[in-house]
Parts: C-alpha cells; sequence; structure tokens
C-alpha cells in the first residue's frame, strides 16, 4: 500500500468523519474516548475515590457480628454503628460539596479520601464501643464527601449525551470495592481470630492513602468549571441551594436520595449478619453469597449507566425503585433451608438496588448550576443518608422480635419514597450543565448581597 494514498486508507477505527465517526462514537466506550486525557485522569481518580470508599464502609457490616460478639452488643446497638456513620457523612457531604465550590474539586476530593482513610484504620485501635462510634462517626465525615465531589469532578468533563453512562461507570467502583472488602474479609477471618480479624480489617482501610498521592499528581478540574468557579461569588453558595426553583428541586431530590439510600443501606448492613445469623453460614459461605449478588450490582451499574442515556434518569430511577422492592420482598422471604433460592435471587437483588443509583452522578449534578453543583449534590445526596440512616437502627432493633430476614421488608418503603419524589423531578438528560434552570436567578441574587 502506499504510504502517501491519503487518509481514505485509514484503518476504520482511526477514520474521524461520515459514517464511520458515528460508528465509532456509538461504540461501548465512546463516553470514555470523549473524556480526554485530563478527563480520564479525573476519571480515575473519583473512580478509584468511590471504589476505595466502598471498600472502606464495608469493613464495617463484614466485621459486624464479630464486633458484635466482642462488645456483647445487641442488634440495636451494632445497627447504630452504621447509622452514626451515614448520618455523619450528611455533614461531610455538604461540607465537601461547599468545600469543592470554593477551592476546586480536586482539593475536595483529596480532602475526603485522606479522612475516610485515617479514621476506617483507627477504628482498629478502638478499646471500647464508645470509642469505635466516635471513630465510625468521623470516618463518616470522609465518607459522605466522596461521592459528591468525584462525580462533579468527572460530570464537568463529560459530554451532555454521555453523561449518564459516564457517571453509572463510576458507580460501578463501589460493586469493585465491595468485592475487594469481601475478598479480605474471607481471607483475614480465615486466618486470624474473630477477636483480632475485626480489628485486621479495619487496618487495611488505610489504601485509599495510595490514591491521594495519584489525585494530587496527575488530577485537576475541568476548565470550563475552574474559570467559572474563579470569578464567581461564592459566600453564599449554601444559602443558594434553598432559593428559587432549587428549593424545590433539593427537597424532592433529598426525599428521592433518602428512599433509595434507606433501602440501599438496610441491606448492606443487614444482609451479611442475616447470612451468618439467620441462614447459618460459615464465613466462607457468607462470601460465596455476596459473591453472587457483587456480581450481580456491578452488572446492574453497568447497565443502569447506559439507560440512564437511553431511557432518561428520571425512568431509570423509577423502574429500579419498584424492582427494587420487589427483589428485597422476595429475598427476605425465602424459607430457611432454601438456600439454593437466597443464592439465585442475589444476583437481581444486587442488579436492582445497585442499578438504580447509575443515574444519580448525572442526575444531581444536572439538577443544580455550576456555582452551587457540589453544595447541591453534596448536600442532597448525602442527607438521604443520613435521614436514610434510621433504616438500618429500625430493622436492628424491629429483628429482635421479627427476626432480621423479616425485618429487611422494611427496605421496601424506602424504594417507595423514591418514587413519589421523582413525580415532581424534572428529567435532565441531555441537558447542558451551563444552562441548568435557576442558574441566571442565582447569579443575580448573589450580586446584589
Amino acid at each position: 500500500m502506499n504510504a502517501n494514498s491519503g487518509p481514505s486508507e485509514q484503518p476504520p477505527s482511526t477514520v474521524t468523519r461520515g459514517p464511520e465517526k458515528q460508528v465509532r462514537e456509538a461504540g461501548w466506550f465512546a463516553w470514555f474516548r470523549e473524556l480526554g486525557h485530563d478527563g480520564r485522569r479525573a476519571f480515575a481518580g473519583a473512580y478509584g475515590g468511590y471504589g476505595l470508599d466502598s471498600y472502606d464502609f464495608y469493613v464495617l457490616p463484614l466485621g459486624l457480628a464479630a464486633i458484635g460478639t466482642y462488645f456483647a452488643l445487641d442488634n440495636g446497638h451494632t445497627g447504630l454503628l452504621a447509622t452514626v456513620t451515614l448520618l455523619v457523612s450528611a455533614v461531610g457531604g455538604a461540607l465537601a460539596g461547599m468545600f469543592a465550590d470554593r477551592v476546586g474539586r480536586v482539593r475536595a476530593l483529596v480532602w475526603t479520601v485522606s479522612v475516610y482513610a485515617v479514621f476506617t484504620v483507627a477504628c482498629g485501635f478502638a478499646p471500647n464501643f464508645e470509642t469505635l462510634l466516635v471513630f465510625r462517626a468521623l470516618q463518616g465525615l470522609g465518607f459522605g464527601g466522596e461521592w459528591a465531589v468525584g462525580a462533579v469532578l468527572v460530570a464537568e468533563y463529560a459530554s451532555a449525551r454521555h453523561r449518564g453512562r459516564t457517571l453509572g461507570w463510576i458507580q460501578s467502583a463501589w460493586a469493585v470495592g465491595w468485592a475487594l472488602a469481601v475478598l479480605v474479609y474471607s481471607v483475614v477471618f480465615h486466618l486470624v481470630d474473630e477477636d483480632l480479624a475485626w480489628r485486621v480489617l479495619f487496618f487495611t482501610g488505610a489504601l485509599p492513602a495510595l490514591l491521594v498521592l495519584y489525585v494530587r499528581r496527575s488530577v485537576k478540574d475541568a476548565p470550563t468549571a475552574a474559570r467559572r468557579l474563579k470569578t464567581t461569588d461564592r459566600s453564599h453558595s449554601f444559602a443558594g441551594i434553598f432559593r428559587g426553583r432549587l428549593l424545590r428541586t433539593t427537597l424532592l431530590a433529598g426525599l428521592m436520595s433518602t428512599g433509595v439510600q434507606g433501602g440501599y443501606y438496610t441491606l448492606a448492613t443487614w444482609i451479611p449478619k442475616y447470612l451468618s445469623d439467620e441462614r447459618g453460614l460459615a464465613v466462607t459461605g457468607v462470601g460465596g453469597f455476596l459473591v453472587v449478588q457483587i456480581i450481580g450490582a456491578f452488572s446492574g451499574y453497568v447497565t443502569g449507566a447506559h439507560l440512564a442515556d437511553l431511557l432518561g434518569r428520571r425512568r431509570t430511577i423509577g423502574l429500579f425503585a419498584v424492582l427494587s422492592a420487589v427483589c428485597v420482598l422476595c429475598y427476605s422471604r425465602v424459607p430457611a433451608d432454601w438456600d439454593g433460592v437466597s443464592l439465585i435471587l442475589g444476583f437481581p437483588l444486587g442488579f436492582c438496588m445497585s442499578a438504580i443509583f447509575s443515574s444519580f452522578g448525572s442526575f444531581l449534578a444536572e439538577l443544580y448550576p455550576t456555582e452551587v453543583r457540589g453544595t447541591g449534590q453534596g448536600f442532597t445526596y448525602n442527607t438521604g443518608r443520613a435521614v436514610g440512616a434510621v433504616f438500618p437502627t429500625v430493622v436492628g432493633f424491629l429483628s429482635d422480635s421479627w427476626g432480621v430476614g423479616g425485618a429487611l421488608g422494611f427496605a421496601a418503603i424506602g424504594y417507595l419514597l423514591a418514587c413519589v419524589a421523582l413525580l415532581g423531578l424534572p428529567e435532565t438528560k441531555g441537558i447542558d450543565l451551563d444552562k441548568v434552570p435557576g442558574a441566571d436567578a442565582l447569579r443575580r441574587s448573589a450580586s446584589t448581597e
């Protein structure tokens, strides 16, 4: 072939115009190519941060049975450990969001990852239940902020037509971190005595320190967002999410997040204990059941990511809210000797309860203008965590009389709340982030104060 034969003889994968371009851009990972060099680095930082966020969260539910035995706790008090993490995460999420709107997304990401790593490790040194409760609460500060900051960072790099799947793939990091936590849990509890194993599990929470080094050296804010944040007065960013039409948005988005996360964290907190206590599974058995659920979760995140751009944000969240409620009710009512059925149902349960989150990153980012995007996303997502945190504690107390399996059905109420909230929220699929409704009014309001 002549070396000077021209662009018509380029390999099909490098053709950049005509029908071939449309095929290339419609590929499974077109969204990733569109991010560009800096966007892909931001994606890697946010993906790693959220995956390790998940890992540091799950070391508690996985070690919950051992912790309860070690400190002689009832189910209500063990559930309180999960609840306090989620309650404080609301504060952490709001603070991190405001911090991101003032000093940039990357600096806020470094702060959140550092905080949750330090206090996860500190939990391993707790001499009593009260100290563990305090350390777990402080861990919630970083845990609450990481997702909101990372999601905003990547959303501002993503194209409008691929933003749903880009942010949905960020959500899939949660399943990766969850899988890593289950793997480490299985190894640690197999090799180390239970009284010490839960402490070792917390010590492994130091892993995110490596990610901080990468983010500080390689990741930067999206240029358009960075310019906007430098030239805008953000002294009233928190109050801004309660002004004008953003007030309705904030209240409904917070309710939606409450319902979804109340359902999710109920299941995340109590399923390991349900499998070990009521189904009588050993550590390896619990790990095996959770692997099926995790495979379903990863599949759900990825599927939900693409449906977010295909069906829209509201339809995708509503669809999986209904399916999640159905799966919870079925899973929690499987007879005690039907382990095979429970194993199989773990896949659709993990799939649906995870796919619902794939639209969250894009949906919440698209509901708020740049000036308050971090604040709005951080506040609504983590307020949902905080109020939804009541669910695991309620289930803990109900389980004393209903059993953990019977009480798990309470999670379905959360998914019903999410459906109600969606009725009042707009569809945002394909919206330009610089043209989010309410942006001009927010800027005029800030300029007059």
